[in-house]
């Protein structure tokens, strides 16, 4: 069993920054793939991006290369999302996941456990 708990989403202009945090409840959390995705108002949530278990490989779409970035610290149990050069588009419920798998995942239903989510919103 794994609990997400994230942190961070707030109000903010476009062209500012925000570092979400989402921290996982479990022994196991620190062996598995981490995912961030988004969901913004009336759309399906999508992947993001997500980082393996030791922080050396991660991946991350297009809409959010070079402006994003995941980490992880292993010993506080927490993946950390910095999100830069903000847009509006980028409004959305944010959320953090893990699965058992072990590989990389995409699809929001091969995830296995979820948080609650965090409310980023963007201003123009």
């Amino acid at each position: 069993q794994v609990r997400l708990v994230e942190s961070g989403g707030a109000v903010v202009q476009a062209g500012k920054s925000l570092r979400l945090s989402c921290v996982g409840c479990g022994h196991t959390f620190s062996s598995l793939f981490v995912a961030w995705f988004g969901q913004a108002p009336g759309k399906e949530r999508e992947f993001l991006t997500d980082i393996n278990w030791n922080g050396d490989s991660t991946y991350y779409v297009d809409s959010v290369k070079g402006r994003f970035t995941i980490s992880r610290d292993n010993a506080k149990n927490t993946v950390d999302l910095q999100m830069d050069s903000l847009k509006p588009e980028d409004t959305a419920i944010y959320y953090c996941a893990t699965t058992w798998s072990g590989v990389r995942s995409m699809g929001a239903h091969l995830y296995d456990y979820w948080g609650q989510g965090t409310q980023v919103t963007v201003s123009s």
